[in-house]
């Protein structure tokens, strides 16, 4: 059982990352429904503030560590140019989908839209973050802000939810591949 480097980082990237990204932000969702929004809600203690502060600082951790090795690790293997003459095109991601009519939609439009919807989620997260810092346990008695609060999460899903989807279909339709060989299971072994 072996992987690629490359591979590794895109796993880490899409997977790790981002997908932890997304399932914190439905409890992100959840928990800040539950204690701006609900009319029965008891006021939230001083641990549970503190709790909600670093989850959100955590989540928006995620959400940079996800876009910066999406597009600085991940992306420049993707776009990597072949050698003149080069006929397999496997191992350059960008041109083996621009190579057929068949797949270069998954370029033109997943691409393209990929590498731009991504940096919504840890910008509109990061704002949500500052936001319940600066604010706290007051954030109940500014309806206006509490909803921008909200509004700026969903977007965040949304943005993070868009790029994960584009990018898991790139990388089934063109992986990111190649650099060293890590064996995690050797032959042999059981």
């Amino acid at each position: 059982m072996e992987i690629t480097t490359r591979s590794l980082w895109t796993m880490i990237h899409g997977m790790g990352f981002g997908a932890l990204y997304l399932m914190a932000c439905s409890g992100a969702l959840v928990e800040l429904y539950r204690r701006y929004c609900s009319h029965d809600a008891a006021q939230p203690t001083a641990r549970d503030e503190t709790f909600l502060r670093v989850y959100l600082c955590a989540m928006a951790a995620l959400a940079w560590l996800a876009v910066i090795t999406g597009s600085y690790i991940v992306y420049p293997w993707y776009r990597t140019k072949p050698p003149a003459g080069a006929t397999n095109l496997s191992a350059y991601p960008r041109y083996l989908l621009l190579s057929s009519p068949h797949t270069s939609g998954w370029h033109n439009i997943c691409m393209e839209w990929k590498e731009y919807v991504a940096w919504i989620a840890p910008i509109a997260i990061t704002m949500a973050a500052v936001v319940v810092l600066q604010y706290g346990r007051r954030l109940k008695d500014h309806p206006p802000l509490r909803n921008t609060v909200l509004c700026f999460v969903w977007a965040s899903l949304l943005a993070a939810g868009v790029a994960g989807f584009f990018g898991a279909m790139l990388n089934k339709n063109a992986p990111v591949e190649g650099g060293d060989t890590i064996h995690l299971v050797q032959e042999g072994t059981k």
